[in-house]
């Protein structure tokens, strides 16, 4: 699976996206367009080892919703992420078996090199 989950609006997914410049056979999915499946998440979820690892505790309505203040269980980290985009961090980079999450300057140069090592 060649996989980018992003976000349209965000000049930071946007600088990475020309970073990478993804092949055609790569698959650009706008998280707010159009969020996660459950199969996707359940992929990375795999590779990362928890559904928490997957869940942007940034989102505005992390704190709105007090879930800051809740014990939350892998079950309602799931239910929040495919329940609502803004809930899941990003950018997600999957590129056959490897999986880059986020937009530190590390990740996103092992996500070039190993989307350009394809080429």
């Amino acid at each position: 699976m060649k996989k980018i989950l992003y976000l349209k609006s965000c000049s930071t997914n946007q600088r990475i996206l020309k970073e990478i410049n993804p092949g055609k056979d790569v698959i650009l999915q706008n998280i707010k367009e159009q969020n996660i499946d459950e199969e996707t998440l359940d992929f990375l979820k795999e590779k990362v080892g928890s559904y928490e690892a997957l869940f942007s505790k940034k989102a505005m309505k992390y704190r709105g919703l007090g879930l800051n203040e809740m014990n939350l269980s892998e079950a309602d980290y799931k239910k929040y992420i495919l329940e609502e985009y803004t809930f899941i961090k990003r950018p997600y980079f999957i590129h056959e078996d490897e999986v880059f999450i986020g937009n530190s300057k590390r990740v996103v140069a092992d996500a070039v090199a190993s989307f350009n090592k394809a080429l």
